[in-house]
Formats: structure tokens, sequence, C-alpha cells
């Protein structure tokens, strides 16, 4: 279905867990955060039947989110019931990677369309204090096991800090250039933890690249992906180089996406806490055309864009602005 601006929303992130098994600086406090309990977050079942109805209101691609998605026990067999319901015509993954391998073989025979693998550094060093004390292996061997999967999509996701080191774009940017791999560059958003800490913007990102590797071309194919990364090609790269820049340069006119939190809350836009609590919906013995009623009005009630860029006078004067951590929202 449209929104009140017209705009054909047909995808949903699902996060499925707001736990995660690494405790990246700009995303979740080294302690953790206070982790709502198993009976808050949604069943399965539940979500699958949020899904069926969100397919009837044009919903096609579902993203499954976190948290850490793989620290949810039995993921891949949700995966499959997505799968099944008419009109769902992808179901794809974002991972840190450090379980993917163990996983991957089972995600594939539940029919994964593609794996967005979140990596900032290829120095092991400089990931284990990014991510405080990961494993750079096993992500990089989760990483090897979806490029082995047949027909698989599969992209690099890299948030670039201010402080960035340059050499570690031009390390994942080879990636693309001998794999058949995308590496992305997604701008640092101030949600939670984020507003903490300074991003690079792509222009410099860009000079970086070309410096190294030649002039970027736009890249105009097939649509790679389902959300608002736009592309780039480098001569001879077997992938492509993408930045998704929410803040520098705004894609909210053409947003097309909804969240579902795992505790059952659809939100419409990432900025606000506004929409609906599925969860007590689905507890509480609400029909399905309950359901499709509400979805259908949080859909068409979607802002018309965020306004991060002016964060500090809109909390002020908007009771609305989401609170929580990303990781209780879904990435």
């Amino acid at each position: 279905m449209k929104d009140q601006y017209g705009r054909k929303i047909e995808y949903m992130r699902v996060s499925v867990t707001d736990r995660c098994n690494l405790r990246c600086i700009y995303c979740m406090p080294e302690t953790g955060i206070c982790c709502v309990s198993h009976e808050e977050i949604l069943r399965f079942d539940e979500i699958e039947r949020v899904c069926r109805i969100a397919a009837g209101l044009g919903i096609s691609r579902i993203k499954l989110t976190g948290g850490e998605p793989l620290v949810r026990r039995g993921l891949p067999s949700l995966l499959g019931m997505l799968k099944k319901i008419p009109g769902i015509e992808q179901v794809t993954l974002t991972t840190n990677g450090i379980l993917l391998k163990e996983h991957m073989a089972e995600l594939a025979a539940n029919g994964l369309d593609a794996v967005n693998i979140s990596i900032d550094t290829l120095d092991e060093e400089k990931y284990r204090r990014v991510t405080r004390g990961g494993d750079l292996r096993r992500a990089l061997e989760g990483l090897e096991a979806a490029l082995a999967c047949p027909g698989l999509r599969v992209k690099i996701n890299c948030v670039p800090l201010a402080d960035a080191d340059p050499s570690d774009w031009i390390s994942l940017a080879e990636l693309a250039e001998k794999r058949s791999v995308d590496v992305r560059f997604i701008e640092m958003m101030p949600v939670g933890l984020g507003r903490q800490f300074a991003g690079t913007e792509r222009g410099q990102i860009i000079d970086t690249l070309e410096g190294k590797f030649g002039a970027a071309r736009i890249y105009r194919g097939e649509r790679p992906g389902n959300g608002p990364a736009e592309y780039l090609t480098f001569p001879g790269f077997a992938g492509k180089i993408g930045f998704i820049s929410a803040m520098t340069h705004k894609f909210c006119s053409t947003c097309n996406r909804i969240r579902l939190t795992p505790e059952g809350y659809l939100k419409a836009c990432l900025q606000y806490d506004t929409g609906a609590d599925l969860r007590k919906m689905l507890r509480g013995g609400s029909t399905d055309e309950e359901l499709r009623s509400v979805m259908e009005k949080v859909i068409y009630e979607k802002p018309a864009c965020h306004h991060f860029e002016e964060q500090g006078r809109e909390e002020e004067e908007d009771s609305h602005i989401e609170k929580k951590e990303m990781a209780r929202i879904g990435g």
C-alpha cells in the first residue's frame, strides 16, 4: 500500500531479539543493555502472523535483524516460515557474521535470499577494539560460508567513524574488487550511543577510493537491494561500493520501509516512537482484520521525513522522539 505521501511501502525490517554477542562501541554499552525477557519478545508464530497480514498490505520483502538475529534459537526455521507466506518475495538477514558459518547451511536450505555482514575493519586489533572483544576471524569465516552459497547475494556493511584510518576503507573495498560482494558504507545515525560518535561523509570515502582504484561510475543497473543504498562501480571490480547516507543525503522521500521491534511494536520511522503495540493486540485476542486495520493506519501515517539533523531542538519540542537504543529498535 501507499502512505499519505504516495510512497509505496513494501519492505519491513523485523527485529527478532535485542540481544547481541558483540558490544560495538557505537551501538551498545560495554556492560550491555537491560534486555527484555523472553516472554516480552514476539514468538515465531506471532511474527509469522504479523508478516502474513503485512504481506496482504503489500509488504513483499522482509529483513531479519536484531540485536544479533542469530543468537535467537531456531532462526532458520522462522526464515522458512516467512518464505512460505504468499506475497513475500524475499527474506534477507543482517548479521555480524560471528555465528554465520555454523548456521549458513540451514539458512540456505530455508531459502535465505541475501545476507548483510557488518564488518567495520579488516584489522584484527581495530575490530577487537570497536566490537569490544569480537573475533574478526569468525566474522570472515561467516563471510566465506555465505560466498560459498550459490545465488546468495552478499553485502558487507561498514559504519565509518570520523577517526577511522582510510586504509580500512581501501582494504574493505578490495573485497569488492576481488569477490562478488558489495561493500556499503553506512553513515552514523544519532540514535542511542550513536549520538556520541561522528561519522565520515561519503565524499571523503569516495575521494580515498578513487585515489586508489580510479574514477568511479554511478551504478545504474538492476536494483541490487531493497533499501536506499546508492552504488558506484570501479574499474575491474567484481562487486560494487554502496553508500547509505541518511544524514547528508536524506532519502526520506523514497523511504519504503517499516520496522517491527522485538517486543512487537510497529514503527514507521526510526526517529519517532509513534506506531502501534501489536503484541498487546496479538495476545489480547484481536482478529486479523483488527490487526490489519491498525497496521494500515501506521503505514498510512508514516512521517514525511526524519529530522535527525535538528536532534537537539526536536527533542525539546517533540515528546515522541525515540529514546531507545538501536538494539531495542532493530538495526
